[in-house]
């Protein structure tokens, strides 16, 4: 009977022991990031469809936690009090940025997410013409690359733009460069999908699109049937001077991720979006699945397509959960 399964597998599995060493994928706390929101004029905190929503003041205690739960990176969203089409104001954002980092300075990496949609009283993502059917690709450059200026100013150590104008990120970097804030880097949301997975995100920064004439993003976002799409608008993103690239949504999306993971060699972010979240969240509710063991697989799968930094709303809790992961 000797050699009778030459070619046996179990024996990489027998223990617990075993499979940690001999495990591919390796979770760390350290490549998570923590969206945060705060919205202006907000007496107290509050919850939008599980997403936690901050006041100027309890954005800190919420940072607090986190650290003390060893995440210390985080996206910013800002959720402005008043909505306009032209001469946006950015001072609530940039005096948020400046308290986050004059109570944490170098305790916290600190990413600002770069878009007009929760500024706009029509809810895109940028300027539109007259009619409101088109979205105008110059304008709205112009108007970011002021907006990255306000934030890298206020002490931001990442600007990431979630627009997809085209030219935004040579147009970003060039500016910060110009000022004296090379150091700043770029997350481009470089392949964001017009999906369908963005309903909490849109509830909680009053975001959704209101113009009669242009009802939806897809003028603008990544169509799911078009990768190649994906694929040449992150590749441009590079040469433009994009530090990290990112996938969003993630979940659906791993074979983008894997496929940009073979043609560079930039960090790569995949964002688990809020409605990714909300599915999870919504079994656990359910009692169909254990919350900690459907996260860490997600999470496992985005790093096992080739994800370096993965972006959660469960992120705070990535160390205690890894930490008592069974393998």
């Amino acid at each position: 009977m000797e050699n009778e399964y030459p070619f046996t597998h179990r024996r990489v599995r027998a223990n617990q022991h075993i499979r940690e060493l001999t495990a591919a994928v390796k979770l760390s706390h350290r490549n998570f990031v923590q969206p945060l929101f705060v919205e202006e004029g907000l007496a107290s905190p509050k919850e939008i469809t599980g997403l936690s929503i901050h006041t100027r003041e309890s954005i800190i205690n919420e940072i607090e936690e986190t650290l003390r739960k060893g995440v210390s990176k985080f996206l910013l969203f800002p959720i402005p009090s008043s909505k306009a089409n032209k001469d946006f104001n950015f001072s609530f954002v940039a005096s948020v940025v400046q308290l986050i980092k004059l109570k944490f300075h170098g305790e916290v990496w600190l990413a600002c997410d770069l878009c007009l949609c929760s500024y706009t009283q029509h809810g895109h993502c940028g300027v539109l013409n007259q009619q409101e059917s088109k979205l105008l690709n110059h304008e709205t450059v112009e108007v970011l690359v002021n907006y990255a200026q306000t934030l890298a100013k206020a002490g931001a150590d990442c600007i990431a733009p979630s627009d997809m104008t085209d030219g935004r990120i040579g147009a970003i970097r060039k500016k910060l460069n110009s000022i004296g804030f090379d150091d700043v880097s770029i997350m481009s949301y470089s392949a964001k999908f017009s999906s369908q997975f963005y309903g909490p995100f849109r509830d909680a920064c009053q975001s959704t699109p209101q113009s009669q004439q242009l009802k939806n993003r897809k003028t603008y976002q990544v169509s799911p049937l078009n990768p190649q799409d994906a694929i040449a608008s992150s590749l441009r993103d590079v040469t433009e001077g994009a530090d990290i690239l990112m996938v969003k949504p993630a979940a659906l999306y791993t074979d983008i991720i894997l496929r940009l993971r073979q043609q560079t060699l930039k960090p790569i972010a995949a964002y688990h979006v809020s409605g990714e979240y909300a599915a999870i969240e919504s079994l656990v509710e359910k009692k169909l699945v254990n919350r900690e063991a459907a996260h860490l697989e997600v999470w496992t799968a985005l790093q096992r397509s080739g994800a370096d930094i993965i972006i959660s709303y469960a992120a705070k809790f990535a160390k205690e959960w890894i930490e008592r992961m069974e393998y």
